[in-house]
């Protein structure tokens, strides 16, 4: 038999503008999943890509005087780009424009159909541009929609398909309980789904050039989110379902209640895990390409290398949101440099001239390794770090307090050389291309004087 492969999947990006720095958390944060899978052993299969039916990029191929084809064209490409300079390695990259997914979601979109889930009606409502989603009162504050305050809300009334979505209210609850982390974003959807009227999804737009036509009325075109999601099925290549969705907090609803609603409709096995994770903000505000307020993830990583950028974005909080900025990556891309490049530097060079001597190394057995594989199991990836980090402090201090270069003791060299050489496969994940030079460093016991890893700003 083949071994199933561990099934991790990002959100798809709006290709409306270029990715900012949010885009490239959570591909960073799905990669080091994919990247523990493999060092335990498992087979993995990660997609990602770009989402390319949405509404917003015809507005915005218009407002840049650009044909819409090739402003997606060009615009996907920047998304592949960001992965090609932080290191992502994704085994599959969808574009929602390609014919297969068209296909596909034409199959789910008439499946449910035949099943009498899909039915004509009229939709009126408060319409948010930004999220391309209807919008109830109780989810506009101020008749704003919060994750795009500046945007104006329009009230529709159009002709529609509608999903029966109220349908699946109870089975969406009990799916919820064990599908959704963390606690505190399975908990508001409950608090939802339990104390809320589930209203029928609207799943057409009427007289529309761009997406994906409905297949048995070409009047229609299907609803960005309902074909959007597909892509997790369509990119799958055999390997549905998805063992992990990672996706930002502002997607939870579309992922925890309509794409398994979805899925339960036309009979497809459901995804195991919904991972959701916080925003990234400047200034306790969160970064969006609506606010303005954007950092550009390619221009960092070309200017401080993506181990830098990479350790930055990692070691903020997983589920809370955390504050972000150039001045931050700058303090972390310097802990780097004074925590692992001081000791990988003094190390390699004291081991060069005294030699290492094999011993037994109580010094490793400081290194926290079932508190650093429980925080990976459990998606915190900051707290993992946090561990590996404290264990390089002690191996710095423990170069303090012995002073090799003084006494020239080759068993205290051997302690941590062999200490860098059983975490640095744990480094791996956050931070590869230093990984790999450390590994090259101290492949052999004849060690060299390593270059700097990283040089402070």
């Amino acid at each position: 038999m083949t071994k199933k492969k561990f099934y991790v999947t990002t959100a798809i990006d709006y290709v409306n503008a270029k990715p900012h720095i949010g885009h490239a958390f959570e591909k960073v944060l799905a990669d080091a999943l994919v990247r523990w899978k493999k060092l335990k052993g498992e087979k993995t299969w990660f997609l990602t890509g770009t989402d390319e039916n949405a509404q917003k990029n015809v507005q915005a191929a218009k407002e840049a005087g650009i044909p819409v084809k090739k402003f997606v064209d060009d615009n996907s490409r920047a998304f592949k780009e960001l992965c090609e300079k932080l290191d992502v390695d994704y085994d599959r990259f969808i574009r929602t424009t390609e014919e297969e997914h068209r296909k596909k979601s034409q199959e789910i979109f008439k499946k449910v159909y035949s099943k009498g889930e899909i039915y004509k009606g009229n939709y009126e409502g408060s319409y948010c541009i930004g999220c391309e989603s209807f919008k109830t009162e109780k989810e506009l504050i101020y008749g704003k929609c919060p994750e795009h305050p500046n945007k104006k809300i329009e009230r529709m009334s159009e002709e529609a398909y509608f999903f029966d979505l109220s349908k699946y209210k109870n089975k969406l609850i009990d799916f919820a309980e064990n599908y959704i982390v963390p606690a505190e974003r399975k908990n508001e959807i409950l608090a939802r789904l339990e104390n809320e009227e589930l209203k029928d999804l609207c799943v057409s737009r009427i007289n529309l050039d761009w997406g994906i036509d409905n297949p048995f009325d070409k009047k229609f075109k299907i609803y960005v989110w309902f074909d959007a999601l597909i892509n997790y099925v369509s990119g799958a290549e055999g390997n549905w379902p998805a063992d992990v969705h990672v996706v930002g907090k502002g997607i939870n609803w579309f992922h925890s209640v309509i794409w398994p609603a979805i899925l339960m409709s036309a009979g497809i096995e459901l995804p195991k895990k919904l991972l959701v994770h916080g925003y990234l903000n400047i200034g306790g505000k969160k970064i969006s390409k609506s606010l303005g307020n954007v950092i550009d993830p390619i221009k960092l990583a070309e200017k401080y290398g993506s181990d830098s950028v990479r350790y930055s974005l990692l070691r903020c909080s997983v589920f809370e949101d955390s504050d972000y900025s150039e001045e931050i990556l700058k303090e972390r891309n310097n802990e780097l440099a004074d925590k692992l490049g001081n000791l990988v530097s003094r190390v390699s060079a004291l081991a060069q001239r005294c030699g290492i001597k094999k011993c037994e190394n109580n010094l490793v057995k400081k290194f926290k390794l079932n508190e650093i594989e429980k925080h990976l199991e459990s998606f915190e990836f900051d707290k993992a770090l946090n561990e590996i980090f404290a264990f390089i402090d002690v191996c710095n201090e423990y170069v303090q307090s012995k002073k090799p270069w003084e006494t020239y003791d080759k068993r205290v060299l051997f302690e941590l050389v062999d200490s860098i050489r059983k975490i640095n496969p744990y480094l791996e994940i956050f931070i590869p291309k230093t990984s790999k030079k450390i590994e090259k460093i101290f492949k052999t016991d004849k060690i060299k004087k390593a270059n700097i890893l990283f040089k402070k700003i």
